[in-house]
């Protein structure tokens, strides 16, 4: 059955036809017949512009235009006993917050409300009008009105819109709506007791990306970044570009620092990868900081400031890292803007020293090589070991006078050792960029005479995918001259296998990252270290492994056929003069032992810390830590198995159990494992949750620096304290000594 004419909902009913004839300024207006006027509402149905519906009393449809039941792919036997918000709804967003149903139903007259069909099977909108309709004993008998064809208008707007809200190069969210979505999402949450992550990222060495192969180059760059980003967010978060190479992700309902760390690690991997363009093959990197609220920042404006804070010491620490925020990072601008300044007085001054590492043959245990590490004796920080300073020295390009000092003094010491012996050295992709990098080699090998066969340069796997040409280039030329070089750090991620062959190397040498996921599993399954062994057999190469301090790994390796090995289970780092010693006492061949375990698994600190114990707070020194435990000093007479809560500071409360305890120094194991900080320190995944403090009645805002605001006063009139501090425990900080 077709659709029926307007007129015919008339039919058969009784219509006024006494019109009384109207004036306006005198002149004169006829009327029309109600017949007249239905032929022109049809003639206007038929014209397509504008369309008419109908409701009886029960709010089911009783009448829609042919025209409509056409552009919403809607039968007329679909309308038998339907009601009207059955087959229209809202569209989302650009109604007035009620929906037609609740306005069929309190009987008001409506204009222009935007509705689509519900089945979606067209993407038409129309914009609906409507009036209740009564009889002459004032009964309702249902709604009619009016509707036409808004599509082109809507879309139109909703274009404007998204233009408005997203970027349109990458399709990303603009800055203007991550400024509302933050805004929105914080308060929200703040009801709800909920967290949030925000994550800014700066693309590194865009910029070269833009002057040597131009900005349409750039903008195929950005636009697969923002892909790659889709793919590793996954509907996790809203991504944004704020504006150049500068993006934004909020992820909901996160505040575990341990799986933000992991997904900043796939970020920055996934963006290093090579990218193609139009005009040929670009690599960049990328940073990131990461603010957490409500433990960082309560309001959009403080918690951007406290990622933009983490994103900076991120990329001042060497680039390609990430960072969370907290709250001495401004201190820590400062005096890394002073460690710059005195890095510089350093090259001029001599301050600087190798120490040497040596490099094992698995075959016999001899000695095969020396790797050379960077020291720093600075005048009032002491000792400073080189992951301190060199990120600072890369991050300020220091590193390039210092590289050129360390190949030269390198050389000098290998000239003191048997011929046998080569000296390694690591290259940082910035030396390697750098103008005169090989000249200087070239000037160093001739100042000291030292045969180029035994200058080894380890390089890692990010300069392999630099500008080709000039990477070519520059390998080419070192080869030529005789020198050996590696591949350092493999298995971080970066490779190419198509560089792999190209490029002159001589060795794979594998991290000691790569090995932690091994070990995590007590070594059952090698089919990684076994495909790399195999890979560097089939290009020729010699494998080695760095950072192995466990005998089972080293025994392990040994099975798998690894070439060579460094770590504390054969030597720790020598000074030149401890080298010759050991030269002098003939064939350096060194016994592996187990004894490296713990040198490698701790990290070595001194530093004051909370310790809460029943209703007491003390404070003890750190001495050294890892991911499972620490070493504590300062409290006298502590059983085995007693619990103790630990406060690192600013939220950060570890629980423990003592695992020995020897006169007034106690190890303990966290019951939950301590995550990478992305400083080459350790934090916990989770801190003291602002709510829970403003639930027990302290203002609701960002984690304060210092200890544990909430922390039990030693000082307490009820208790007594049950341990004695010893003499080597620090100042008691605003507390009565515990006696």
């Amino acid at each position: 059955m077709g659709a029926m004419p307007f007129s015919e909902l008339f039919k058969g009913k009784k219509v006024n036809r006494d019109y009384p004839s109207a004036t306006k300024d005198g002149a004169f207006v006829p009327h029309l017949e109600t017949s007249d006027k239905l032929a022109i509402v049809e003639e206007i149905e038929r014209s397509g512009s504008v369309g008419f519906w109908a409701t009886d009393h029960g709010g089911n449809t009783v009448y829609l235009s042919p025209a409509i039941l056409e552009c919403l792919g809607i039968e007329f036997c679909q309308l038998a006993s339907v009601p009207l918000q059955q087959l229209l709804v809202p569209i989302d967003g650009e109604s007035d917050g009620r929906s037609l149903g609740l306005k069929l139903n309190t009987r008001k007259s409506f204009v222009n409300l935007t509705v689509q069909s519900s089945n979606g099977a067209r993407d038409t909108v129309l914009k609906l009008s409507g009036r209740p309709l009564y009889d002459a004993e004032s009964n309702f008998v249902g709604f009619r009105g009016s509707a036409f064809d808004a599509t082109e208008e809507f879309r139109s707007e909703e274009e404007a819109s998204r233009l408005a809200k997203f970027d349109s190069l990458t399709g990303l969210a603009n800055r203007h709506r991550m400024e509302q979505r933050i805004d929105s999402t914080l308060h929200a949450f703040r009801t709800a007791k909920r967290s949030a992550a925000l994550m800014m990222l700066d693309l590194d060495k865009f910029k070269q990306v833009n002057d040597t192969l131009g900005h349409a180059a750039g903008d195929q760059l950005l636009q697969q970044v923002a892909e790659r980003l889709r793919g590793i967010v996954a509907g996790r978060g809203e991504i944004g570009r704020l504006g150049g190479d500068e993006f934004q992700i909020l992820v909901p309902d996160l505040d575990d620092r341990g799986k933000l760390g992991e997904l900043a690690k796939k970020i920055i991997q996934a963006l290093s990868q090579p990218y193609s363009v139009d005009e040929g093959r670009a690599i960049i990197g990328c940073s990131v900081g990461i603010a957490i609220a409500p433990y960082d920042g309560i309001e959009r404006e403080e918690l951007s400031r406290a990622a933009d804070l983490a994103l900076y010491a991120s990329k001042n620490g060497g680039r390609g890292q990430f960072r969370f925020y907290a709250s001495d990072l401004e201190h820590e601008a400062n005096l890394r803007k002073r460690m710059e300044e005195d890095l510089a007085d350093a090259i001029e001054s001599g301050h600087f020293t190798l120490e040497y590492q040596p490099v094992v043959s698995l075959k016999d245990n001899r000695v095969v090589a020396l790797e050379a590490q960077y020291c720093w004796a600075d005048d009032e920080r002491g000792r400073v070991e080189s992951d301190t300073f060199l990120p600072v020295a890369e991050g300020s390009r220091l590193i390039v006078p210092i590289g050129e000092w360390g190949i030269r003094r390198a050389c000098e010491d290998a000239l003191t050792w048997p011929e046998s012996l080569r000296v390694s050295l690591q290259v940082s992709p910035v030396q390697f960029e750098a103008t005169g990098f090989v000249e200087s080699i070239e000037g160093a090998l001739d100042e000291t005479g030292l045969d180029p066969t035994r200058l080894e340069l380890r390089l890692p796997e990010s300069v392999l995918l630099g500008d080709a040409s000039k990477v070519d280039k520059v390998l080419a030329t070192l080869f030529k001259l005789g020198l050996r070089l590696t591949l350092d750090q493999f298995g971080s991620g970066l490779s190419s296998l198509a560089y792999l062959r190209r490029a002159p190397l001589s060795a794979l040498r594998i991290g000691a990252n790569f090995f932690e996921p091994v070990m995590g599993n007590d070594l059952g399954d090698m089919e990684l270290v076994r495909a790399v062994i195999a890979l560097a057999g089939a290009m020729g190469m010699e494998t080695m492994a760095t950072g192995v301090h466990a005998l089972d790994l080293m025994h392990e390796l040994n099975r798998q056929g690894i070439d060579q090995v460094s770590g504390f289970v054969y030597s720790e780092a020598l000074t030149p003069e401890q080298v010759c010693e050991e030269l002098d006492k003939g064939d350096w061949v060194l016994a592996p032992t187990d004894s490296g375990t713990q040198r490698a698994t701790r990290r070595t600190v001194f530093r004051k810390i909370g310790l809460i114990h029943e209703d007491h707070y003390y404070d003890v020194t750190l001495r050294n830590l890892s991911r499972s435990g620490a070493m504590i000093q300062g409290l006298e007479g502590v059983p085995v198995g007693t619990m103790f809560v630990l406060d690192f500071g600013q939220g950060q409360l570890a629980v423990c159990a003592v695992r020995r305890a020897m006169d007034d120094t106690q190890g303990v194991e966290f019951e939950q494992e301590l995550v990478d900080d992305g400083a080459g320190g350790l934090c916990t995944r989770h801190r003291v949750s602002p709510y829970e403090l403003a639930a027990a009645g302290a203002p609701l805002t960002a984690l304060p620096p210092g200890k544990y605001s909430m922390a039990p006063e030693s000082s307490s009139a009820n208790s007594f304290a049950q341990f004695k501090l010893s003499s080597n425990a620090p100042s008691q900080t605003g507390k009565k000594e515990a006696a």
